[in-house]
């Protein structure tokens, strides 16, 4: 698959979900695919919630970062910049629709519902195993110079 969009654009970023320079971060590595990016992440022990299943938390830490970057991989392509804008969760929602398992890969799909220049909607989906076990949707924005996170993948 190659490098994440997270390695060859913001390698320094200490962000808990998607930072690869957090060692005690989840370091998810999304990858483009057609209308957005995927990625795939096996969960560790110490992301349960109870005996074998995947803590809510955990689930939202990886359906905002992997939304978050789909918008902002969305919104540099169709501008044609050179790197991503920095963006940022303005909202975002997570369904839990059933229990999802420790101990297996599990594969997240974000895909862009909505694009305007300095932002997107993004639907996400993660299954495991083949069963879709969260959903959500988000809104991503663009910030500019002044803002606290304009700097943070630098």
């Amino acid at each position: 698959m190659g490098i994440g969009v997270q390695r060859q654009y913001a390698p320094n970023s200490i962000c808990y979900g998607c930072g690869p320079a957090n060692e005690k971060g989840l370091q998810i590595d999304s990858h483009r695919c057609e209308h957005g990016l995927e990625m795939r992440f096996t969960p560790s022990e110490e992301h349960q919630a109870f005996p074998g299943m995947i803590n809510g938390g955990i689930i939202g830490a990886l359906l905002d970062c992997h939304g978050n970057w789909a918008a902002a991989i969305a919104i540099m392509d169709e501008q044609g910049l050179d790197e991503p804008p920095c963006t940022v969760t303005a909202s975002y929602t997570i369904k839990l629709r059933r229990p999802t398992p420790s101990g297996v890969e599990l594969h997240i799909l974000a895909q862009v519902t909505e694009l305007q220049e300095d932002r997107a909607e993004i639907s996400m989906t993660l299954t495991a195993e083949g069963k879709v076990c969260a959903t959500g949707t988000g809104l991503f924005v663009a910030v500019k110079e002044g803002h606290p996170a304009y700097h943070r993948w630098s």
